[in-house]
């Protein structure tokens, strides 16, 4: 059996465990790895000639990942759960009880077990190196620290900081370790064994000369009475519990059991919070927001792997890139190419003034970063010297891949295919930013229309992580999978789908949106009908995005659909009658809300119900329950994600719930719209729409696929 940890004892009788899971990637805490390391540590608190220890990653670049999540979502039972953490519990306690000092050197990433590991030890020492991160991410999972965090980061570094760090999930450099106090000290990579063995031998030294050294700062008074002082943290978590309510919509059950667990080790001290904290752990473990959650993880882990190309393609490594029109898109686009990529950027707009917007937006994104500690100044100025701009097509022949951000115009788009293949390289790939012109239309005029391809961002890019990857009937296996690669590079999660009205996105938007409006005409309140699907779990209701995206947006997407499916998408006139008034939405501060200075665009502008003739009455609205709101708006939105499986828009149900997830903000916990499907069930969902069918029409026609699967009691993910 191969072994997860070696043992290294030094001339300075220091012993420095490394660990190494094997067949891992990185390393992750499992039963095996906890019963090998409660064996080795014993070993070495028995051994009279170990005076200390330190603990090493032998992977190159992380430290400890957290637990095995494949563990996590193979619990079935909330006691199972609980035995877990308790588990975990017994091999942190053993470091922090140990009465020979124990250093953990970080290198690379250290989150969930593995920062709860770092807690237990009694010093911490973090290279300089920017793959190195630290956290508690458990949140994002549907779960709580579940080996001592809840409990062991407050007595660290205070409760305030410790709960931003917790309930957000959000990992930190080692520079805000430092300065959070989670690491003792931030060194270069190449001594940092060396400066978890020097923090060993000063442990070692008397509790006086310690006092001397000490590296933490007093507490202010602020922090003394809002950390220290029993009424100050009834405070803190009351707000705490506000903002996690408000944020949440009581849709997430970990926040609130991670602040409960928190409270409860202040009032009645480390050994009884960590017995709470394994019992809340253990009933999160089985909940279906942790199941959902942890299946967009094991989704995004297997999309890592993914290049949507036949076996043997190989993907041009992309480092020079040409991005054609500014403004907020060409700008972020640019941005994460430069941030992320790190990929030499070659900008052009029409004239020096879109250069000038174009650049102050991205240099404000870097400046951003500084000011946060997220990067150096050096570091930023080194990025954005690769970062050039034009106003003509010089410097482009030399690029690898260029991606157009021009208004959507066909006729505009095909000339920039026309001006970029003039410029004689034959292996650019042209990517076009289109959201609703079909690629094949655009790559219609191209010599090289193989090498043509849509590479749809969402904005803001340098926020949404969904990047839909469109390939026409010509697009070259090798073009997508270069694609594919660099938009992981630019942080995206790409998802390649084929080249039909509306994409993916757009397509299963539409229908959604529309169902909404054909709500409202019937006398639901609009604002009724946005605040059930905020409750329901989307960012924003269906009116409020249709101001943020652009009435004129909506329009012309309704017509493309349309067009291109008949009855089954026809919309009503309302959103006509809305542009033909002059509404836009946010952009030019008048659409469905009022965007006055007394509204500011939080309530609906009460003009719209005369405009579309709509009289909103109270009966309709209170004889709509918010589960029927959300069952008539979303059922379309999720039947028409079946509708494009079925026709192979999409390649798998991973790929449509990960897009809408990432795209439109599908409620995480939810697990997007194949696996709300079947959470509720597919016969009972079939069930629905043939009823809704056959009181509003083709609409609501179900899916041939949904059907027999429905029938024949088979799942999307079997």
């Amino acid at each position: 059996m191969e072994k997860n940890l070696t043992v290294e004892i030094n001339a300075r009788a220091i012993a420095v465990i490394t660990v190494d899971v094997p067949n891992e990637k990185m390393n992750v805490l499992n039963r095996a790895f906890l019963d090998e390391f409660s064996a080795v540590f014993d070993e070495l608190t028995n051994n009279a000639a170990v005076k200390g220890i330190v603990i090493v990653s032998g992977k190159a670049d992380s430290f400890i990942a957290g637990a095995d999540v494949r563990m996590l979502s193979a619990v079935t039972t909330a006691e199972e759960g609980q035995a877990l953490s308790l588990a975990g519990h017994a091999i942190m306690n053993k470091i922090a009880e140990s009465h020979k000092p124990v250093v953990v050197a970080i290198h690379g990433v250290c989150l969930g077990g593995g920062m709860e590991l770092a807690l237990a030890c009694h010093g911490r020492v973090a290279s300089d190196d920017a793959k190195t991160a630290l956290g508690l991410p458990e949140v994002q999972l549907g779960l709580l620290p579940g080996t001592g965090g809840t409990q062991r980061l407050p007595r660290l570094i205070g409760l305030i900081k410790s709960l931003d760090l917790m309930l957000t999930g959000r990992q930190v450099r080692a520079l805000e370790a430092k300065r959070l106090g989670l690491v003792d000290a931030v060194v270069p990579q190449p001594v940092l064994v060396e400066a978890a063995m020097r923090r060993v031998e000063v442990l070692l030294k008397p509790a006086a000369d310690k006092a001397k050294m000490q590296w933490f700062s007093v507490k202010a008074w602020r922090d003394y009475i809002l950390q220290d002082t029993r009424w100050g943290r009834g405070k803190v978590f009351a707000a705490a519990r506000l903002d996690v309510k408000k944020k949440t919509r009581g849709n997430y059950p970990a926040p609130p059991k991670i602040i409960d667990c928190v409270e409860y080790g202040y009032r009645h001290g480390l050994t009884k919070g960590l017995v709470h904290e394994a019992q809340r752990f253990g009933e999160l473990t089985v909940t279906s927001e942790a199941k959902q959650l942890i299946n967009i993880h094991f989704a995004q882990t297997a999309l890592k792997k993914e290049t949507y190309a036949p076996e043997g393609v190989k993907a041009v490594a992309i480092t020079q890139v040409g991005v054609l029109g500014g403004g907020l898109m060409g700008g972020g686009i640019g941005t994460v190419s430069l941030d992320k990529a790190d990929a030499e950027v070659r900008l052009k707009d029409i004239n020096d003034d879109g250069i000038r917007r174009t650049l102050v937006h991205v240099h404000e994104h870097f400046n951003v970063k500084v000011s946060k500690r997220a990067m150096t100044a050096t570091d930023a100025a080194r990025q954005l010297r690769r970062l050039t701009a034009t106003t003509d097509y010089s410097g482009f022949k030399r690029v690898q891949l260029v991606i157009e951000a021009v208004f959507e115009d066909l006729a505009l788009k095909q000339q920039m295919v026309r001006d970029i293949e003039a410029l004689g390289n034959p292996d650019i790939i042209m990517a076009t930013n289109t959201s609703s012109i079909p690629i094949r239309d655009i790559a219609s005029v191209a010599k090289r229309p193989e090498q043509v391809i849509g590479m749809h961002y969402f904005s803001p890019v340098e926020k949404m992580p969904l990047l839909e990857i469109i390939k026409h009937e010509k697009t070259a296996d090798w073009v997508v999978a270069s694609c594919v690669a660099f938009g992981k590079r630019q942080g995206k999660t790409p998802i390649v789908v084929q080249d039909v009205p509306g994409f993916y996105v757009n397509r299963i938007l539409f229908p959604y949106i529309n169902e909404s409006v054909y709500l409202a005409l019937e006398g639901v309140p609009i604002d009724v009908i946005d605040r059930a699907i905020v409750q329901w779990g989307m960012p924003v209701g269906p009116f409020k995005l249709l101001d943020e995206v652009g009435i004129d947006v909506g329009a012309k997407i309704q017509k493309i659909l349309e067009n291109a499916y008949g009855e089954r998408m026809q919309g009503s006139t309302a959103v006509d009658k809305l542009l033909a008034d002059g509404r836009k939405g946010r952009k030019n501060k008048k659409g469905v809300y009022d965007y006055s200075a007394a509204s500011r665009g939080k309530q609906i502008d009460a003009s719209v119900y005369t405009l579309l003739g709509i009289t909103p009455t109270a009966t309709s609205s209170k004889s709509m329950s918010n589960a029927d709101i959300v069952e008539r708006c979303m059922l379309p939105l999720l039947n028409e994600a079946a509708i494009c499986l079925e026709e192979g828009v999409i390649s798998s149900a991973r790929d449509g719930d990960i897009a809408t997830v990432f795209g439109i903000g599908f409620p995480p916990f939810r697990g997007g719209p194949f696996r709300e499907l079947e959470s509720r069930g597919l016969a009972k969902v079939v069930e629905r729409l043939k009823s809704f069918e056959a009181q509003y029409g083709v609409r609501f026609t179900p899916s041939k696929e949904l059907v027999k699967k429905a029938t024949a009691n088979q799942s999307y993910f079997s």
